[in-house]
Order: structure tokens, then sequence, then C-alpha cells
């Protein structure tokens, strides 16, 4: 066989091929047993015990709870747009008439495309609202971590100014009560700051991630849109 035909024969097949949908679970899942293996490993350390005995106001452990309950939400989500996509793709490749039934998000923009190919009644509106709607909140809940370390910040110093403030006589054998209540204060101030910009960055890796995927389901949705148009011009 001559390398050009070769390399036509290649090129055909690769053309040919079904497309592949990133593993959007599998890589969640992934990051899921860093986190534990992360948490355990944390727990051996007594890292934990530190941070929960450290926080009186139990503003720590409510972050740890939204972080563990919005990386639960990403999983369910990530599940929930791989399984989108897979229709998607076999809708596509069944045809023109599976694509306009098919109960998919993208198949109700479809069917709307093939009775009014216009783009009339705002259908990619309606799709991008169910592949990238429920993510405003995420992102919403996301900041709130960051808010709360910064809110545990200012409840640490103001503690911090209250114990400063309070101080009249300065007594040498009470040095070492004030020192601790003086670093309890402290104490809140960077933990719960140092855990809320933690959960920010982890949580905003994964949203992120949802939201890119999100974006390349609309993007396949409107490429196979292109092609029921072509094929009902023709």
């Amino acid at each position: 066989m001559k390398p050009m035909s070769l390399l036509a024969g290649m090129q055909r097949n690769a053309a040919q091929r079904k497309p592949i949908a990133e593993p959007l679970l599998l890589e969640w899942l992934v990051l899921l047993g860093m986190l534990i293996f992360a948490a355990w490993l944390l727990g051996v350390q007594g890292v934990w015990q530190l941070l929960i005995r450290s926080d009186p106001t139990g503003i720590t452990l409510v972050i740890i709870l939204v972080f563990a309950a919005s990386t639960l939400w990403c999983g369910s989500r990530s599940r929930e747009l791989g399984q989108q996509r897979q229709d998607l793709d076999a809708a596509a490749l069944r045809g023109l008439h599976a694509m306009t039934v098919s109960p998919c998000w993208a198949g109700a923009y479809w069917a709307a495309l093939s009775a009014a190919p216009r783009d009339s009644a705002a259908p990619l509106d309606l799709l991008l609202e169910s592949t990238h709607g429920p993510h405003s909140t995420a992102w919403w809940v996301n900041g709130i971590q960051l808010k709360l370390g910064l809110l545990g910040k200012v409840i640490g110093f103001s503690v911090l100014a209250l114990q400063i403030g309070q101080i009249q006589n300065f007594d040498a054998s009470q040095s070492q009560d004030l020192l601790r209540s003086l670093t309890t204060g402290l104490g809140v101030a960077l933990l719960t700051t140092m855990v809320g910009l933690v959960g920010n960055i982890v949580l905003g890796l994964q949203l992120t991630r949802l939201d890119r995927y999100a974006d390349d389901i609309v993007a396949q949705a409107q490429r196979h849109g292109l092609q029921l148009q072509s094929g009902q011009e023709k």
C-alpha cells in the first residue's frame, strides 16, 4: 500500500470514529479519593482535632460541612452532565429524526430548531439554563466559604482587641493566662481564614471543570444543530 493511500485511510477512519466524551465523573472520583486520603492523613496527624478545638465559634466546622456537601453535589452534577453528553452523542449518531425526539437537554434545543430554524423562542437560552443554571448557586456557595473565613478573622481579631483592651495592670504572674486568651483570638482569625481559602480554592476547581464541560455540551449541541439545519435545507 502506498504511503499516501495509508495516510488517507487513517484520516478517513479518524473522521468516522465515534467521539468519546471526557470522563467527568471519573475525574471527580479521582479528586474525591485524593480528598479522602488527605482527610485521613490530617486526622492521623491530629489536625482535625486541633482545628475544632482551637475554634470556639464553630465557623471552621461550618466551612468544612459546606465544603463536603458542595463536593458531593459536584459529584452528582458530574454524573448528570456526563449522562447528558452521552445521550447527546447517541442521538446525533442515530440521525436527524432521533435528534429532534431525544429526551436529553439538547433534544429540546434541536426540536425547537427543527420547528423554527431561526432560533425563535430562545431555545439556546433554555439549553444554557439547563447546563449552567445550577452552577450559579454553587458559585455563590463557594463564595460563602471565603466570607465565613473572613468573618472568623474579624471575630478572632475582635476577641484579641477586647482582651488587650481589658488589660489595666500587667502582672507577671498572670502572663500565662493572658497569653492564652490572646492566642485564642489569633487562632480563630488565622484558622478560619485558612480553612475558608482552601475550601474556596478546591471547590472553585471543581466548579470550573463543571462549567467547561457544560460549555462543551452547548458547543456540541450547536454543532449538531447546524447539521440539522443544513439537512432540512437539503
